[in-house]
């Protein structure tokens, strides 16, 4: 009986660990499907900015999960230079998915 326990732990403690992992890669896989990569990089500025630059921007933000998903789907300009953001073709959700994924970082 112990043993089923401990291996019931052990098995719910991978999960735990491994589910952000998988989640980052989905939305990761998202924003490469959605074209976001072809402006956006995590690490470094693209044409638009890096996302971990966007992280640290809205850091503790409350309002900006909201704000950011809208701008993704409408587009938005002059928050990071003069270049557009062009509206991007994501449902509300991806949107969403998405800024959360980018404010982990």
């Amino acid at each position: 009986m112990h043993v089923q326990l401990m291996f019931a732990a052990a098995a719910v403690s991978l999960v735990l660990v491994a589910a952000p992992e998988a989640r980052a890669a989905d939305e990761s896989k998202l924003a490469t499907a959605k074209g976001c990569t072809a402006c956006h990089s995590v690490d470094k500025k693209v044409i638009g900015p890096a996302y971990k630059d966007v992280a640290k921007k809205y850091k503790g933000d409350a309002k900006a999960p909201d704000m950011l998903a809208g701008k993704v789907v409408k587009g938005g300009q002059g928050v990071w230079g003069p270049i557009p953001m062009p509206p991007n073709k994501v449902s509300d959700d991806e949107a969403k998915k998405l800024v959360t994924w980018i404010l982990a970082l």
